[in-house]
Protein backbone atom coordinates (compact mmCIF):
# COMPACT_ATOMS: atom_id res chain seq x y z
CA UNK A 1 0.00 0.00 0.00
CA UNK A 2 1.44 3.32 -1.08
CA UNK A 3 2.15 5.81 1.70
CA UNK A 4 5.20 7.65 2.89
CA UNK A 5 4.87 9.50 6.16
CA UNK A 6 7.96 11.60 6.79
CA UNK A 7 8.66 14.82 8.62
CA UNK A 8 7.25 16.21 11.85
CA UNK A 9 3.99 14.61 12.98
CA UNK A 10 2.52 15.98 16.21
CA UNK A 11 0.68 13.62 18.52
CA UNK A 12 -1.98 16.29 18.93
CA UNK A 13 -3.47 17.10 22.34
CA UNK A 14 -7.23 16.80 22.73
CA UNK A 15 -8.70 19.93 24.30
CA UNK A 16 -11.33 19.78 27.06
CA UNK A 17 -13.61 22.33 28.62
CA UNK A 18 -13.46 22.93 32.36
CA UNK A 19 -16.21 20.33 32.83
CA UNK A 20 -14.00 17.78 30.96
CA UNK A 21 -16.25 17.60 27.89
CA UNK A 22 -14.29 17.40 24.65
CA UNK A 23 -13.80 20.85 23.15
CA UNK A 24 -13.69 20.13 19.43
CA UNK A 25 -13.48 23.80 18.48
CA UNK A 26 -10.43 24.39 20.71
CA UNK A 27 -8.81 21.21 19.39
CA UNK A 28 -9.25 22.44 15.83
CA UNK A 29 -7.82 25.84 16.76
CA UNK A 30 -4.71 24.07 17.98
CA UNK A 31 -4.55 21.96 14.83
CA UNK A 32 -4.64 25.17 12.78
CA UNK A 33 -1.72 26.57 14.77
CA UNK A 34 0.30 23.42 14.14
CA UNK A 35 -0.46 23.51 10.42
CA UNK A 36 0.55 27.18 10.26
CA UNK A 37 3.86 26.28 11.91
CA UNK A 38 4.66 23.83 9.12
CA UNK A 39 4.08 20.33 10.47
CA UNK A 40 3.93 17.61 7.84
CA UNK A 41 0.98 15.58 9.15
CA UNK A 42 -1.22 15.01 12.19
CA UNK A 43 -1.76 12.11 14.55
CA UNK A 44 -4.99 12.52 16.47
CA UNK A 45 -5.92 10.44 19.53
CA UNK A 46 -2.49 9.15 20.42
CA UNK A 47 -1.28 8.84 23.99
CA UNK A 48 -0.88 12.61 24.18
CA UNK A 49 -4.38 12.95 22.72
CA UNK A 50 -5.75 10.94 25.68
CA UNK A 51 -7.14 8.23 23.42
CA UNK A 52 -8.13 5.85 26.21
CA UNK A 53 -9.98 8.63 28.05
CA UNK A 54 -12.46 9.25 25.21
CA UNK A 55 -15.46 7.15 24.30
CA UNK A 56 -15.97 5.90 20.76
CA UNK A 57 -18.40 8.64 19.78
CA UNK A 58 -16.10 11.40 21.01
CA UNK A 59 -13.21 9.92 19.08
CA UNK A 60 -15.16 9.85 15.84
CA UNK A 61 -16.35 13.43 16.38
CA UNK A 62 -12.74 14.62 16.76
CA UNK A 63 -11.64 12.72 13.66
CA UNK A 64 -14.47 13.92 11.44
CA UNK A 65 -13.91 17.54 12.45
CA UNK A 66 -10.15 17.29 11.88
CA UNK A 67 -10.50 15.63 8.48
CA UNK A 68 -12.96 18.33 7.41
CA UNK A 69 -10.63 21.10 8.60
CA UNK A 70 -7.49 19.69 6.99
CA UNK A 71 -9.32 19.01 3.71
CA UNK A 72 -6.54 16.92 2.22
CA UNK A 73 -3.69 19.34 2.88
CA UNK A 74 -1.71 16.73 4.84
CA UNK A 75 -2.18 13.20 6.19
CA UNK A 76 -4.44 12.75 9.21
CA UNK A 77 -3.85 9.56 11.21
CA UNK A 78 -5.55 8.28 14.31
CA UNK A 79 -4.25 6.28 17.20
CA UNK A 80 -5.93 2.90 17.71
CA UNK A 81 -5.61 1.82 21.35
CA UNK A 82 -8.44 -0.50 22.32
CA UNK A 83 -8.84 -3.24 24.91
CA UNK A 84 -9.71 -6.05 22.49
CA UNK A 85 -8.98 -6.88 18.90
CA UNK A 86 -12.65 -6.70 17.97
CA UNK A 87 -12.97 -3.21 19.45
CA UNK A 88 -9.81 -2.14 17.59
CA UNK A 89 -11.35 -3.41 14.34
CA UNK A 90 -14.63 -1.63 15.01
CA UNK A 91 -12.96 1.69 15.83
CA UNK A 92 -10.58 1.40 12.86
CA UNK A 93 -13.56 0.93 10.55
CA UNK A 94 -15.25 3.98 12.09
CA UNK A 95 -12.06 6.00 11.62
CA UNK A 96 -11.88 4.92 7.99
CA UNK A 97 -15.48 6.04 7.52
CA UNK A 98 -14.54 9.38 9.12
CA UNK A 99 -11.99 9.90 6.36
CA UNK A 100 -8.62 9.44 8.06
CA UNK A 101 -5.59 8.68 5.91
CA UNK A 102 -4.13 5.98 8.13
CA UNK A 103 -3.91 4.34 11.52
CA UNK A 104 -1.28 4.39 14.24
CA UNK A 105 -1.96 0.95 15.71
CA UNK A 106 -0.99 -0.19 19.20
CA UNK A 107 -1.21 -3.65 20.72
CA UNK A 108 -4.37 -4.27 22.70
CA UNK A 109 -4.46 -2.40 25.99
CA UNK A 110 -4.14 -3.85 29.52
CA UNK A 111 -3.57 -7.53 28.60
CA UNK A 112 0.11 -8.20 27.95
CA UNK A 113 -0.02 -10.30 24.81
CA UNK A 114 2.83 -12.55 23.74
CA UNK A 115 4.44 -12.33 20.29
CA UNK A 116 1.94 -14.65 18.59
CA UNK A 117 -1.04 -12.80 20.07
CA UNK A 118 0.41 -9.38 19.25
CA UNK A 119 1.02 -10.29 15.62
CA UNK A 120 -2.48 -11.75 15.37
CA UNK A 121 -3.96 -8.51 16.75
CA UNK A 122 -2.11 -6.41 14.18
CA UNK A 123 -2.98 -8.69 11.27
CA UNK A 124 -6.65 -8.87 12.24
CA UNK A 125 -6.99 -5.09 12.43
CA UNK A 126 -5.22 -4.74 9.09
CA UNK A 127 -7.70 -7.14 7.52
CA UNK A 128 -10.64 -5.06 8.78
CA UNK A 129 -9.76 -1.84 6.93
CA UNK A 130 -8.34 -0.54 3.69
CA UNK A 131 -5.87 1.92 5.22
CA UNK A 132 -2.09 2.10 5.61
CA UNK A 133 -0.91 1.45 9.15
CA UNK A 134 1.90 2.83 11.30
CA UNK A 135 2.80 0.16 13.87
CA UNK A 136 3.46 1.76 17.25
CA UNK A 137 6.05 0.03 19.41
CA UNK A 138 6.21 1.41 22.96
CA UNK A 139 7.22 -1.33 25.40
CA UNK A 140 8.19 1.26 28.01
CA UNK A 141 4.60 2.46 28.41
CA UNK A 142 2.60 -0.59 27.32
CA UNK A 143 4.87 -3.53 28.31
CA UNK A 144 4.63 -5.22 24.90
CA UNK A 145 7.71 -5.20 22.72
CA UNK A 146 7.35 -5.59 18.96
CA UNK A 147 10.83 -6.79 18.07
CA UNK A 148 12.64 -6.49 14.73
CA UNK A 149 12.02 -10.21 14.24
CA UNK A 150 8.29 -9.65 14.66
CA UNK A 151 8.30 -6.77 12.18
CA UNK A 152 10.13 -9.03 9.74
CA UNK A 153 7.43 -11.67 10.19
CA UNK A 154 4.71 -9.08 9.55
CA UNK A 155 6.41 -7.62 6.48
CA UNK A 156 4.22 -9.65 4.12
CA UNK A 157 1.20 -7.47 5.07
CA UNK A 158 1.30 -4.49 2.67
CA UNK A 159 -0.86 -2.31 4.92
CA UNK A 160 1.96 -2.14 7.48
CA UNK A 161 3.93 0.72 5.98
CA UNK A 162 5.63 2.45 8.92
CA UNK A 163 6.93 1.97 12.44
CA UNK A 164 6.81 4.47 15.26
CA UNK A 165 9.75 3.27 17.32
CA UNK A 166 9.45 4.27 20.98
CA UNK A 167 11.45 1.61 22.79
CA UNK A 168 13.91 4.28 24.03
CA UNK A 169 16.63 2.10 22.51
CA UNK A 170 18.13 3.84 19.45
CA UNK A 171 19.87 0.56 18.56
CA UNK A 172 16.47 -0.59 17.34
CA UNK A 173 16.63 1.77 14.34
CA UNK A 174 19.70 -0.06 13.03
CA UNK A 175 18.40 -3.48 14.05
CA UNK A 176 15.17 -2.93 12.09
CA UNK A 177 17.06 -1.69 9.04
CA UNK A 178 19.43 -4.66 9.22
CA UNK A 179 16.55 -7.12 9.58
CA UNK A 180 13.95 -5.55 7.27
CA UNK A 181 15.93 -3.28 4.96
CA UNK A 182 13.88 -0.41 3.54
CA UNK A 183 10.58 -2.29 4.02
CA UNK A 184 9.18 0.20 6.57
CA UNK A 185 9.30 3.95 7.01
CA UNK A 186 10.79 4.47 10.46
CA UNK A 187 9.71 7.35 12.68
CA UNK A 188 11.20 8.35 16.01
CA UNK A 189 8.57 8.29 18.75
CA UNK A 190 10.72 9.50 21.65
CA UNK A 191 11.29 13.25 21.67
CA UNK A 192 14.63 13.24 23.47
CA UNK A 193 16.13 10.67 21.08
CA UNK A 194 15.16 12.37 17.84
CA UNK A 195 18.53 13.63 16.65
CA UNK A 196 20.14 10.27 17.32
CA UNK A 197 17.30 8.56 15.46
CA UNK A 198 17.56 10.86 12.44
CA UNK A 199 21.28 10.25 12.19
CA UNK A 200 20.59 6.50 12.22
CA UNK A 201 18.07 6.75 9.41
CA UNK A 202 14.65 7.60 10.84
CA UNK A 203 12.57 9.46 8.27
CA UNK A 204 10.07 11.09 10.57
CA UNK A 205 9.34 12.28 14.07
CA UNK A 206 6.12 11.72 16.00
CA UNK A 207 6.43 14.37 18.67
CA UNK A 208 4.66 15.48 21.83
CA UNK A 209 6.44 18.78 22.57
CA UNK A 210 5.71 20.01 19.07
CA UNK A 211 2.28 20.87 20.48
CA UNK A 212 3.85 23.74 22.40
CA UNK A 213 6.96 24.43 20.31
CA UNK A 214 6.02 23.72 16.68
CA UNK A 215 8.38 26.26 15.13
CA UNK A 216 11.36 24.87 17.03
CA UNK A 217 10.47 21.31 16.05
CA UNK A 218 10.35 22.34 12.42
CA UNK A 219 13.64 24.24 12.78
CA UNK A 220 15.40 21.19 14.22
CA UNK A 221 13.93 18.98 11.50
CA UNK A 222 14.98 21.32 8.69
CA UNK A 223 18.51 21.71 10.03
CA UNK A 224 18.91 17.93 10.25
CA UNK A 225 17.51 17.40 6.76
CA UNK A 226 19.90 20.03 5.42
CA UNK A 227 22.85 18.28 7.07
CA UNK A 228 23.60 21.32 9.23
CA UNK A 229 24.47 19.12 12.17
CA UNK A 230 26.35 21.70 14.23
CA UNK A 231 23.39 24.06 14.17
CA UNK A 232 20.96 21.19 14.74
CA UNK A 233 22.96 20.10 17.79
CA UNK A 234 22.75 23.60 19.28
CA UNK A 235 18.95 23.58 18.92
CA UNK A 236 18.75 20.03 20.27
CA UNK A 237 20.77 20.86 23.36
CA UNK A 238 18.50 23.84 24.05
CA UNK A 239 15.42 21.66 23.45
CA UNK A 240 16.42 18.50 25.34
CA UNK A 241 15.31 19.57 28.87
CA UNK A 242 11.85 20.18 27.39
CA UNK A 243 11.93 16.96 25.39
CA UNK A 244 12.56 15.00 28.59
CA UNK A 245 8.98 15.93 29.57
CA UNK A 246 7.77 13.58 26.81
CA UNK A 247 9.16 10.48 28.54
CA UNK A 248 7.45 10.89 31.92
CA UNK A 249 4.23 9.07 32.92
CA UNK A 250 2.61 12.50 33.24
CA UNK A 251 3.66 13.58 29.75
CA UNK A 252 0.08 14.59 28.90
CA UNK A 253 -0.16 17.00 31.83
CA UNK A 254 3.36 18.33 31.23
CA UNK A 255 2.78 18.94 27.52
CA UNK A 256 -0.57 20.60 28.12
CA UNK A 257 1.05 22.89 30.70
CA UNK A 258 3.69 23.77 28.10
CA UNK A 259 0.86 24.48 25.65
CA UNK A 260 -0.65 27.01 28.04
CA UNK A 261 2.70 28.71 28.67
CA UNK A 262 3.15 29.05 24.90
CA UNK A 263 -0.37 30.32 24.29
CA UNK A 264 -2.04 27.17 23.00
CA UNK A 265 -5.18 25.74 24.56
CA UNK A 266 -5.74 24.76 28.19
CA UNK A 267 -4.22 22.26 30.58
CA UNK A 268 -7.52 20.56 31.42
CA UNK A 269 -7.17 16.78 31.35
CA UNK A 270 -9.77 14.09 31.92
CA UNK A 271 -9.68 12.28 35.26
CA UNK A 272 -8.11 10.20 36.61
CA UNK A 273 -5.41 12.50 35.26
CA UNK A 274 -5.24 15.81 37.13
CA UNK A 275 -3.22 18.94 36.38
CA UNK A 276 0.08 18.85 38.24
CA UNK A 277 0.56 20.95 41.36
CA UNK A 278 2.98 21.95 44.11
CA UNK A 279 6.71 21.30 43.82
CA UNK A 280 6.23 19.19 40.70
CA UNK A 281 4.40 22.01 38.94
CA UNK A 282 7.04 24.55 39.93
CA UNK A 283 9.84 22.36 38.55
CA UNK A 284 8.10 21.73 35.24
CA UNK A 285 7.19 25.40 34.86
CA UNK A 286 10.82 26.37 35.44
CA UNK A 287 11.93 24.05 32.65
CA UNK A 288 9.31 25.46 30.30
CA UNK A 289 9.91 29.10 31.16
CA UNK A 290 13.70 28.80 31.00
CA UNK A 291 13.32 27.35 27.51
CA UNK A 292 10.93 30.10 26.41
CA UNK A 293 13.37 32.74 27.65
CA UNK A 294 16.24 31.26 25.65
CA UNK A 295 14.41 29.83 22.62
CA UNK A 296 16.44 29.91 19.40
CA UNK A 297 15.53 32.20 16.57
CA UNK A 298 17.37 29.81 14.29
CA UNK A 299 19.89 30.41 11.51
CA UNK A 300 18.66 30.31 7.94
CA UNK A 301 18.47 26.75 6.66
CA UNK A 302 20.57 26.46 3.53
CA UNK A 303 18.85 23.51 1.87
CA UNK A 304 16.09 24.43 -0.59
CA UNK A 305 14.83 20.86 -0.32
CA UNK A 306 14.45 21.15 3.45
CA UNK A 307 12.59 24.41 3.17
CA UNK A 308 10.22 22.99 0.59
CA UNK A 309 9.47 19.75 2.49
Amino acid sequence: MSSHWSGVYPAVTTQFREDEWVDVEATLSHVNALIDAGVHGLIMLGTVGENCSLDAGEKVDVLKATVDLVDGRMPVLTGVAEYTTSLACKFSQAAQDAGVDGLMLLPAMVYKSDARETISHFRTVASAVDLPIMCYNNPVSYSIDITPEMFDEMSDEPKFVAIKESSENPRRITDIFNRCGQRYTLLCGVDDLVLESLILGAQGWVSGLVNAFPAENRLLWDLAQAGQWDEALKVYRWYTPLLHLDTHPKLVQYIKLANVECGYGSEVVRAPRLPISGVERAAVLKTIRDAIATRPTGPPVQSDTALAS
